[in-house]
């Protein structure tokens, strides 16, 4: 029994922390552009186009690609082939964008602010332009389509150089960092999305989708977009503040009052005192005409007006028959005095 009461109180402490919804923070830590990170940024860059380089001059570093290739990692270690087969999900878009975009939805309604949404967004976006860019352009072929041994199969049409599996994964894992709270919780997503990342690109190299040049490049694309981000921060202020704006003017005209049709009133001509008022006219009421009434059957034959017919005395009737009665409109001869 004291077990149970325990866990229910928990669980009351939890929803009851879930139904509050603390107001909009006033003060959010959004990572500036400073020093240190320029230099990193400068640095990063620096390394992409070196690995870039290498590559299309076909350096040692090709030579290691296809060193690796050979070495087959997945025929030294098959055991583990069928963990690294739903290990490597980490790193595709649509699952971990469905993940994180869930994550920080909570937190944008929490917190009331649409920038963890708009942020990822963002990064989503620059990682579809950067990488897809740098992947048609190069056009690199995998290791289960390379042509020549030693080549660095470059021109051919591929879509394998960088790493799409691991800039994601860098950029997806990375952005829980960016959008960290406090500094201790930024440090520590920051080492488990290092990771994170690092075992997705890994991952690629021993199922052999990838070179691991191909993965060095993956890493240095995700972190590009990570450090640029701040360069953004202002396009995503204004877009957060044109998007409330649009929800407050929708909502004022759903409950803007519906107006009520407008009755015509006739004017009032008001005269001065002592003038007498027109008498209104009465109308006269209209009587019916023989014409509105409906259709009258009448018998067959020949008809007679009513002053014209002879009296007819009921029959049964305890009146007895007048002989001298004449028809109406006729004129009744004069009685002849008699004398008395």
């Amino acid at each position: 029994m004291r077990t149970e009461r325990n866990l229910t109180r928990r669980l009351d402490r939890v929803f009851a922390r879930l139904d509050r919804e603390p107001e909009r923070p006033a003060h959010i830590d959004v990572p500036r552009m400073s020093r240190h990170r320029v230099v990193l940024f400068s640095a990063t860059l620096a390394f992409y186009l070196a690995i870039v380089w290498a590559v299309v001059t076909t350096s040692w570093l090709v030579r290691l690609d296809w060193q690796v290739m050979f070495f087959r990692p997945y025929q030294q270690w098959p055991e583990i082939h069928a963990f690294l087969d739903y290990y490597v999900v980490l790193g595709q878009r649509g699952p971990t964008a469905v993940m994180v975009a869930a994550w920080l939805g909570w937190r944008s309604w929490r917190q009331h602010t649409l920038r963890p949404l708009l942020t990822l967004a963002a990064s989503l976006l620059l990682l579809n332009m950067t990488v897809g860019a740098a992947k048609i352009g190069m056009g690199r072929l995998g290791p289960h389509y390379a042509t020549v041994i030693g080549s660095n199969e470059m021109g051919l049409g591929g879509d394998i150089f960088p790493s799409g599996h691991t800039a994601n994964a860098v950029v997806t894992w990375g952005i829980l960092a960016y959008l960290a709270s406090t500094p201790r919780a930024r440090r520590w997503l920051s080492a488990l999305s290092a990771v994170t990342s690092l075992g997705v690109g890994l991952t690629t190299v021993y199922l052999g989708t990838h070179w691991l040049s191909d993965v060095l490049l993956g890493w240095a694309a995700g972190l590009l977009i990570l450090l640029a981000l701040p360069w953004f921060e202002p396009l995503i202020a204004t877009a957060e503040g044109w998007l409330f704006d649009l929800r407050d003017s929708w909502r004022a005209r759903r409950s803007r009052p519906v107006a009520e049709p407008v009755v015509p009133v006739t004017p009032v001509v008001l005269k001065p005192r002592g003038v007498p008022a027109e008498p209104t006219p009465v109308r006269e009421p209209v009587s019916s005409t023989r014409a509105s009434r409906g259709p009258m059957h009448l018998a067959p034959g020949p008809h007679t007006a009513r002053s014209e017919r002879t009296p007819v005395t009921p029959v049964g009737s305890r009146r007895p028959p007048h002989a001298d009665r004449l028809p109406r409109g006729t004129s009744q001869p004069a009685r002849p005095l008699t004398g008395g």
